[in-house]
């Protein structure tokens, strides 16, 4: 069995550089947030994920210091919004670069949040009011800026639709996240056949 080994550096001299493709899929961070001027910003991030329970911490990264990462750094507050399948055409409308409403663009409803100032997708079935805990600037292994930002917020108030806990349990299919996978146009969903249980160790 051959093997493709590359240093990315140099290329990886396939049609499409695999990296999104490998770690993958990924969830979507479907990013709310207030400019200082109180202009809405609604903006999808493939780079995004969880990344501690208590506090809760949730972080995405910006390959540029756009919109949402001034926004985040101005008024310390954003939401993040769960892109279920049903979403997937407003939520790419969000993505363009033109200085718009990405709410009014999207036909999306915009909903006040409880804790923070920035807006909610009235329309996600999952949303979370979230603090900027920090910002840091993305560098190589050498300390050089890659020109990339990481967000990282705490979760400060969490809304869930009803019908997605059963029994109490948040129900992830139920939920029906879309997700990022490699490629201009690659997305995955999951389904119930997919699931798999294993319990961790105990010593």
């Amino acid at each position: 069995m051959g093997r493709h080994s590359y240093r990315p550096a140099d290329g990886h001299g396939l049609p499409h550089n695999p990296f999104n493709a490998i770690v993958a899929p990924r969830p979507i961070g479907w990013i709310g947030t207030l400019g200082d001027d109180g202009r809405r910003n609604l903006a999808p991030y493939s780079f995004f994920n969880a990344f501690n329970y208590i506090p809760p911490l949730v972080g995405f990264a910006s390959t540029a210091w756009k919109h949402t990462a001034r926004n985040c750094a101005h008024t310390g507050e954003f939401t993040w919004n769960l892109v279920s399948r049903d979403l997937l055409v407003p939520m790419n409308e969000t993505s363009t670069l033109t200085d718009v409403d990405e709410f009014e663009r999207a036909g999306l409803t915009p909903e006040a949040s409880e804790v923070v100032a920035a807006p909610r997708v009235g329309e996600a079935r999952v949303t979370f009011e979230c603090r900027v805990s920090q910002q840091v600037e993305l560098t190589d292994a050498d300390g050089h800026s890659s020109g990339a930002a990481l967000t990282i917020g705490e979760v400060v108030m969490v809304h869930i639709d009803d019908d997605l806990l059963v029994d109490g349990i948040f129900d992830t299919v139920r939920a029906d996240p879309l997700m990022r996978g490699g490629g201009p146009t690659t997305y995955f969903g999951i389904a119930e056949g997919s699931r798999l249980d294993l319990r961790r160790p105990n010593d």
